[in-house]
């Protein structure tokens, strides 16, 4: 493109050294409206069942103590109210899953609509890997949060500060020494925890990296395979794979030692708490009941611990995800006019002493002045780089100006409503876009009305395009793959320029359209260019002379400057730079 754009990409996602914010993270959930109801009834749900797992010790002290003459009724009680938790557990859990679905998937609608709403340029800096993985891993590591870890932290809160209490209210002698012991598992598992929530953010920055280079790598595998850079990439994709493996091993030993610690804290626990029981139940102080009671609790007491551990690991983890979220939400869209519609047909375009940079400081364009008038073809020459292409960039509004305006018949097209803009004009590139699927899918595509099948013929014809159409194997229905990949480029340009017939657009821009096809395919779509350009405003780019010769009138670019205008005999005789152009192209 002309004007050197910057390129995509960088060193990839950086890593998330902040630490993790309830107040970002609940920011960022707010944005989407989430059903607060669902998750205030999960909670009580959620509570319901925690009071029922908080109340079956009890009932099992009642009927170990009385096991001799066993209340049948108090054993029904007992089963009722255990099978009723778990069922209101499950319950619970489904009601607050339900709620984080509801929020990821509102999530990634807002930032499916961003993206499509953000400006070409964030496109340029920004590769599509990094937003892929954040469109999908980061979203993911969000629901993970809050549709399972975070509902489960809640609940395990209520079970430890239930049983404590409950336990305090059966032996504060035996709870305090639970309690005491519990601040101690804890301090032991701290260090471990940190460590597990650095390795599990690197991890995350790392997988965000790793499905970005992929994506780049696999858009592009034509370009990897010509250029021999198999290998080259096999390295790079080795180190990615390495590190993860790296990452994952700490993880591994790291995991691989908490859990045994963990068991070895819980069974000297338990051992401390049956000696002390059964020296109580030997004084008559305990009934054996209640020491059975004091057992269920402690294991109570275990699992919400071991919950925090997974929590902060899992917080770590979502720090990352959740500053690039926001950061993708905060990046600012396309304005535009919401309202105003302007019909450009008949109306005269103009650039005023238009200047424009890519980045700062790297002017592209300085002070353009051009005049379109109605119904005419109006030519850009000159060599690569000049800034051809970055003015068509322009007028597309895929950019604002530096300084200076673009209007159509006086009214500055920042005014006009973007889709009302851009639904006059055609494109028609040296490498016509398409997307994945059918023939039929990428005619209509764009289109808010319905087209007959007799329409598509009827353009197709008009683009030299129905031959080779109708001699594929589904005819309107054939897939052309991923960027048009079962076409040739020939074919892919023809289907383009039937896309621009269908569309009837009032502006039309040809950039470069022929320059890459063979003398055959150049001939056909000349000639469907020639038929689409009847009664119609007309820019081209063109390298070739043959394509500009004929044009109203020439603007010769030449590095970001308009270095004279006219007609095609006019500019050999007042600019020089023109007469050595044409001179040279003769000699091609």
């Amino acid at each position: 493109m002309g004007g050197g754009r910057p390129g995509p990409g960088g060193p990839g996602v950086e890593k998330g050294q902040k630490s993790f914010s309830f107040s970002d993270f609940f920011k960022l959930i707010n944005r989407v409206h989430p059903k607060y109801w669902q998750l205030i009834v999960g909670i009580l749900t959620g509570l319901i069942a925690t009071a029922a797992n908080l109340v079956v010790p009890q009932f099992a002290q009642k009927i170990i103590n009385s096991f001799k003459n066993l209340n049948m009724n108090l054993v029904i009680i007992t089963g009722v109210v255990f099978f009723g938790g778990v069922i209101v557990s499950a319950l619970s859990g489904y009601i607050l899953g339900v709620f984080g679905e509801h929020v990821v998937s509102k999530l990634r609608d807002g930032l499916w609509s961003r993206l499509l709403k953000m400006p070409v340029s964030y496109f340029d800096n920004t590769s599509t890997g990094e937003i892929s993985s954040r469109l999908v891993n980061d979203t993911s590591q969000v629901k993970n949060l809050l549709a399972n870890t975070l509902p489960n932290a809640i609940t395990s809160l209520l079970q430890f500060f239930g049983a404590v209490v409950i336990m305090f209210m059966m032996d504060w002698q035996m709870s305090l020494i639970m309690i005491l012991a519990v601040p101690l598992v804890i301090f032991v598992l701290l260090p471990f925890m940190k460590l597990s929530g650095k390795i599990g953010r690197d991890r995350q920055d790392e997988l965000a990296n790793f499905s970005s280079d992929s994506t780049n790598v696999l858009s592009e595998i034509r370009l990897v395979k010509s250029s021999n850079s198999e290998q080259k990439e096999l390295a790079t994709g080795k180190k990615r794979i390495a590190k993860l493996y790296s990452i994952g091993v700490k993880e591994s030993w790291v995991n691989s030692l908490m859990q045994p610690i963990s068991n070895m804290l819980m069974i000297i626990l338990v051992i401390g708490i049956l000696t002390c029981g059964a020296i109580r139940v030997m004084q008559g102080s305990l009934t054996m009941g209640a020491l059975i009671s004091f057992l269920m609790y402690l294991f109570q007491l275990m699992g919400p611990v071991i919950m925090v551990s997974q929590f902060f690991n899992e917080l770590a983890k979502t720090s990352g995800s959740t500053e690039r979220i926001r950061e993708m939400l905060n990046e600012p869209v396309e304005k535009s006019a919401d309202d105003q519609k302007v019909d450009v047909a008949g109306k005269e375009l103009q650039l005023q002493n238009v200047s424009f940079s890519y980045e700062k400081d790297k002017q592209i364009l300085h002070d353009i002045n051009v005049v379109a008038k109605p119904n005419t073809v109006v030519a850009f020459a000159g060599p690569s780089g000049g800034g051809k292409s970055t003015i068509f960039s322009l007028i597309e509004r895929f950019y604002k100006p530096t300084t200076g305006k673009i209007t159509i018949a006086d009214e500055n097209i920042d005014n006009i409503a973007l889709t009302n803009w851009r639904k006059q004009i055609g494109l028609v590139g040296q490498n016509s876009a398409v997307m994945p699927g059918t023939i039929r899918e990428n005619l209509v595509y764009g289109l808010d009305h319905e087209v007959t099948d007799d329409e598509l013929w009827r353009v197709l014809k008009m683009a030299y395009a129905d031959k080779f159409v109708k001699e594929s194997e589904a005819g309107l229905d054939t897939q052309i793959g991923e960027r048009g990949v079962k076409l040739s480029g020939g074919q892919r340009q023809r289907i383009a320029i039937a896309r621009a017939f269908l569309r009837d657009p009032k502006i039309l821009m040809l950039d470069e359209a022929t320059a890459s096809l063979d003398s055959e395919s150049e001939a056909m779509v000349q000639k469907a260019l020639t038929s689409l350009m009847k009664n119609r405003m007309t820019l081209v780019i063109a390298h070739r002379l043959s394509t500009i010769v004929d044009a109203d009138r020439i603007y010769f670019i030449d590095h970001g400057t308009v270095s004279g205008s006219g007609t095609h005999e006019e500019l050999v005789k007042s600019t020089p730079l023109y007469a050595e152009y044409v001179h040279n192209q003769f000699k091609k």
